[in-house]
């Protein structure tokens, strides 16, 4: 009886079989850097989203830190958008801006 969740993770002959971890690969955008605003579902409490930068995660990690520190607030990185605590669009637009990234405020 086979089952289809079985591998085999341990040889006598060559010892741990380790898999290669599948790479997630995000859809390349147009570009261009959108900055939403989404104040729904968040216990009346708005979100800047920020998404379509075509960086790596690491370098993602490291621009999210930069620009939580300076809007002087919290935020996270989920699925490769970023999201910044409160409504600023216009500071995170300038700050984007300064790095070179095309910007579109989309969204309400």
């Amino acid at each position: 009886m086979a089952d289809d969740n079985s591998r085999l993770v341990y040889s006598t002959e060559s010892g741990r079989i380790d898999e290669p971890k599948a790479v997630v690969q995000r859809p390349k955008g147009d570009g261009i850097v959108r900055i939403q605003r989404q104040p729904n579902n968040r216990k009346g409490k708005s979100v800047c989203l920020i998404s379509g930068i075509d960086l790596d995660d690491a370098q993602l990690i490291k621009l999210a830190a930069d620009l939580k520190k300076k809007c002087g607030c919290g935020g996270a990185l989920k699925n490769g958008i970023i999201e910044i605590q409160g409504n600023k669009r216009n500071l995170l637009k300038t700050l984007l801006e300064a790095k070179g990234f095309k910007i579109k405020l989309a969204g309400g």
